[in-house]
């Protein structure tokens, strides 16, 4: 396929919102693509260049791009910069400054996606002396190649910004009704993906193999599999009740969240993003070497500084520190850490996902016997919602964020959050029980004492996951520090967008709208009904519609974004309608 058959999809899938239109238009695409094309075109079609455990980034800043464009077209860096300011979108400029370039088009080259797709990826690993001129020149010969429409892509993909409004879950339902006929086989297809968190080995493992090698798809060392996630319940007797009986209870560890894949010395660690962590964490991959009883093992746990004098955990705040790439050696030896391990899923060749919680543990603890540095997590065993809540004041006495209740008999759940695993946090007087994780859709200029820095606030939204779009939930305009409002209009200027992104679902308009990308955890008083918001918005028999808000949110800690959460981790609608519905019944206060 020509790259320019790529770009009229790109652009026809740009101009829709219906959700039902994007998948026929993917479905379209993936089967006029031939097996060899699938998995780049669905890694181009997300924005990267590869899955993210395999830490393949492009390196590409827009000034890189201007430049890109001022040699393929012949207009001078100035001009590019000043319809770049004028337009907002370098892909806009591409396509404009192409369409009456200074210099002859080089017609006779025209490009494949494969060819690409792979020179995108020579930019992307172009290193050391020289590398930028190497990137520019290589992206410069790809625009100067192209038609304007082309050239659009071409220069928004290298930055993220395709702006084409499909999330995961649109291209499971667009694969599944192009090789099944209908979407029906997504369900199968998810679960593979879960697997593997890699979206274009399905795409060709499909093309490929057909649904039966998606039905048999199975757990892979070193493809890290996506973490299963705890529903939330307000009080013991609710998460009793919910169990039935008997559960394991483990304590809540608020740390790095690690998955660990070991095959002999071959041993790396994957975040809770599934980003490779293994060059941060030199204790932790010493230990798994040393301490783990196993040859082939995938296991996770959750990573936190411990003061062995006090017998103290450090608070995240200062656990953070050790996430970094520079300095990694001295950081550790001054903070080192200890994994608290609670869940297995592979080891020596079988694969424990399907098996039940009860017979994970057991093995998980038989590997870990000898380990001083990676332990089981603090469990017990309870039917007894006294006992729950007693080891869960415990638990939140000694520095921890509460508990995690586990259903003794069900599998491990990969990337969905199921009521086998029931949390339950701290909460405060007058607060929610449990903080929400937002996406920024937008932000508001400052006015007032704010005028100087630029930033009023922002405008944030839930995941909607059924209908792949986010959905505003609040506006938060007090709380933030001078240096989170300098950081947050710095950053944010950076994905800002001239019209409402095709993935968000609005009736409330910022000063400026960005682009998905960015998530911040937010604490709040109350979950409210609000006409305005557009979170699980909904009519009532009076004919008016109401959706959720926030009241009183303020952002938590000083971070001004939560690196280790993508968008679609945050917190969902069904989440939300959950939290408003326990919030009147009467929970556990921390004393």
């Amino acid at each position: 396929m020509l790259f320019s058959e790529l770009a009229d999809y790109y652009n026809r899938l740009e101009a829709v919102s219906s959700r039902l239109t994007m998948i026929d238009i993917m479905t379209e695409l993936l089967n006029k693509s031939s097996k060899k094309e699938v998995a780049h075109i669905i890694y181009m079609t997300q924005g990267v260049l590869a899955p993210p455990f395999e830490g393949v980034e492009f390196g590409v800043a827009e000034k890189l791009v201007e430049e890109a464009i001022s040699v393929a077209t012949g207009y001078p860096k100035e001009e590019v910069e000043k319809d770049y300011k004028r337009q907002g979108d370098l892909g806009l400029t591409a396509q404009s400054l192409c369409g009456a370039s200074k210099l002859k088009r080089m017609n006779a080259n025209k490009n494949s996606v494969t060819e690409v797709y792979k020179t995108m990826l020579d930019i992307a690993q172009t290193s050391g002396s020289g590398s930028k001129d190497g990137k520019i020149r290589m992206l410069a010969n790809l625009i100067a190649a192209a038609t304007p429409l082309e050239a659009k892509y071409m220069a928004r993909y290298p930055l993220g910004q395709l702006r084409l409004g499909l999330g995961d879950s649109t291209i499971l339902e667009a694969l599944s009704k192009a090789y099944t006929g209908s979407r029906e086989f997504k369900g199968q297809l998810e679960r593979a993906y879960n697997l593997c968190s890699d979206l274009g080995t399905i795409g060709e493992e499909l093309s490929a193999g057909g649904p039966k090698a998606i039905e048999e798809f199975k757990v892979t060392l070193f493809k890290p599999i996506r973490p299963a996630l705890a529903e939330r319940l307000p009080t013991a007797e609710a998460i009793i009740e919910r169990m039935k009986g008997r559960c394991a209870v483990e304590q809540k560890y608020d740390g790095f969240r690690c998955q660990i894949h070991k095959s002999g010395s071959r041993i790396k660690l994957f975040s809770r993003r599934l980003e490779e962590t293994t060059e941060m964490f030199p204790d932790i991959i010493k230990a798994v070497q040393n301490e783990v009883r196993a040859n082939k093992i995938i296991f996770e746990g959750e990573a936190l500084a411990f003061n062995e004098a006090t017998n103290e955990f450090f608070p995240f705040q200062e656990t953070i520190q050790r996430k970094r790439k520079h300095g990694v050696d001295e950081k550790a030896s001054e903070m080192p850490l200890h994994l608290f391990a609670f869940d297995l899923m592979y080891l020596e060749g079988e694969d424990y996902i399907g098996k039940p919680y009860e017979r994970r543990r057991e093995a998980l603890e038989h590997v870990l016997k000898s380990s001083k540095t990676i332990i089981p997590s603090t469990m017990i065993l309870t039917s007894s919602a006294k006992e729950l809540d007693d080891f869960f004041r415990t638990s939140v006495t000694n520095g921890l964020e509460g508990i995690v209740a586990k259903d003794l008999t069900a599998p491990y759940v990969a990337g969905a959050r199921k009521f086998s695993w029931i949390k339950m946090k701290r909460s405060y007087r007058g607060e929610l029980s449990d903080t929400l994780d937002l996406v920024i859709i937008g932000y508001y200029l400052g006015r007032g004492s704010r005028a100087e820095f630029q930033f009023g606030g922002l405008l944030c939204a839930v995941y909607n996951s059924s209908k792949d779009v986010f959905e505003t939930i609040t506006r938060i305009g007090t709380g933030f520090s001078e240096a989170q409002m300098r950081e947050f209009k710095q950053e944010l200027d950076k994905i800002r967008v001239k019209a409402k992104p095709p993935r968000v679902d609005a009736m409330m308009e910022p000063d400026f709208w960005v682009y998905p990308k960015y998530v911040i955890t937010v604490k709040a008083d109350e979950i409210t009904k609000s006409p305005t918001h557009t979170c699980g918005r909904e009519k009532l028999a009076d004919g008016t519609e109401v959706g959720y808000a926030l009241r009183f949110p303020r952002i938590v800690g000083e971070e001004t974004v939560r690196p280790d959460k993508s968008i679609e981790e945050a917190t969902t609608t069904k989440e939300v309608i959950e939290l408003f519905n326990q919030q009147k019944k009467v929970g556990v206060e921390e004393e």
